[in-house]
């Protein structure tokens, strides 16, 4: 009996120095990370202007082999014009996918041309590294805001990932994606200054989302559990009228699929326009 009782004290002690050092990790920014994720963006913000700082614009050659490319510019918030929620199934299972925003502008340079931006939450991979969802859950990750062009964050996954991507027009005035791209801007600002770790339940590329709606219309979008299981996310911003209800949510879901259109024309001069417009139904 005395043996057994030691082993559980020596047992329970182990658990606890684990639980200790889990508690008491704390993220960082200067681990060695994986290229395409080695580089912050953040922006400077006066008034309406906002100063982006390092907009990810990868070119890609293969999945792996891409030409590493980053550039500044300002936007005038007073340009959005549009909002699209994006949703990447990369699974089998049809609850797993990543989602992300995308901002339509006005060109101030090129009146009648439009520019686009993305907006992804992700993990921050170290080297060699890969997700794992139960990993997520263990601080093994910090969290980032990539912000890129639609040519590099949307085409890496539908020409070179191959998964199917779903680009949903929101229904948001124009103040309101203001307000939607400011919030995001500020978050990875404060990221910047103050990494997090991401997790798999809490602090994820959705759950980062509905917090940002949500500062910009209070409990817009309730506790579901379709927010934990992105896959089935669009179904629940079709619900809550975030999305175009004039079709019915099949119908608007299959007029969304750009994974054709960007494999078919991904090679032209516009691509964030003719993933939007080509063989559209």
């Amino acid at each position: 009996m005395v043996i057994r009782f030691k082993r559980r004290r020596i047992l329970l002690a182990l658990v606890l120095l684990l639980l200790c050092a889990w508690l008491l990790r704390r993220p960082a920014s200067d681990r060695n990370w994986a290229e395409d994720q080695a580089v912050l963006s953040w922006a400077q913000i006066d008034g309406d202007l906002v100063r982006l700082h390092n907009i990810r614009n990868f070119t890609y050659c293969s999945l792996h082999e891409y030409t590493p490319g980053y550039y500044d510019k300002t936007f005038d918030l007073g340009q959005i014009l549009n909002v699209c929620y994006v949703v990447e199934h990369f699974s089998d299972w049809k609850g797993a996918a990543h989602t992300l925003l995308t901002f339509e502008f006005k060109n101030g340079d090129a009146p009648g041309e439009r520019e686009f931006l993305a907006v992804s939450v992700e993990i921050r991979k170290e080297k060699g590294e890969t997700f794992s969802a139960l990993k997520g859950l263990l601080r093994n990750y910090e969290l980032m805001y990539v912000i890129a062009d639609e040519n590099d964050v949307i085409k890496l996954r539908t020409n070179y990932r191959k998964n199917p991507v779903y680009l949903f027009p929101v229904n948001a005035t124009r103040e309101q994606g203001k307000a939607l791209f400011l919030d995001m801007i500020k978050r990875a600002n404060k990221l910047r200054r103050r990494p997090e770790f991401y997790n798999t339940v809490t602090n994820t590329c959705t759950t980062n989302i509905v917090r940002h709606v949500n500062r910009m219309s209070p409990e817009h979008i309730p506790f579901n559990f379709r927010v934990l299981l992105p896959g089935y996310s669009g179904w629940l911003a079709y619900e809550l009228g975030l999305l175009d209800k004039s079709l019915p949510f099949k119908q608007l879901k299959e007029r969304s699929l750009i994974t054709d259109r960007a494999q078919k024309y991904g090679d032209g001069d516009d691509f964030s326009q003719t993933i939007r417009t080509a063989d559209k139904r």
